[in-house]
């Protein structure tokens, strides 16, 4: 896959490793949404998901506080909550750092636009 600023969707991420492992499409792509049906599980279950050189999956509590309704000014409470969050690892995060990232290439606007 070509490091760019777009989304990747799931189907991208299914063909190539289709392309890759030489599995059928449908046999990769019930591959890839166990493995999300497995992580999603875990952590609703409460678990954290290590999984070395990539990152954690895992939920964090956020407490309960008072902010304002930018409509009304009125104070609101927010009602603690618990968020899932992904950690990168440190393997992770050195890959991303050692890509050679064109930023010409990567702000070229799209419909051939003019830049300001």
């Amino acid at each position: 896959m070509k490091a760019t600023q777009s989304n990747i969707t799931k189907k991208e991420i299914v063909d190539e490793i289709a392309s890759q492992t030489g599995f059928t499409q449908v046999k990769t792509k019930v591959i890839v949404e166990e493995l999300i049906d497995a992580i999603s599980n875990c952590v609703i279950e409460g678990n954290n998901i290590e999984l070395r050189g990539f990152g954690r999956f895992k939920n964090k509590q956020r407490k309960e506080r008072r902010t304002r309704n930018p409509k009304t000014g009125e104070l609101v409470n927010i009602p603690a909550k618990v968020r899932p969050v992904f950690e990168p690892s440190k393997d992770l995060i050195e890959k991303i750092n050692n890509v050679p990232f064109d930023l010409e290439e990567a702000f070229v606007p799209k419909d051939d636009q003019e830049r300001i």
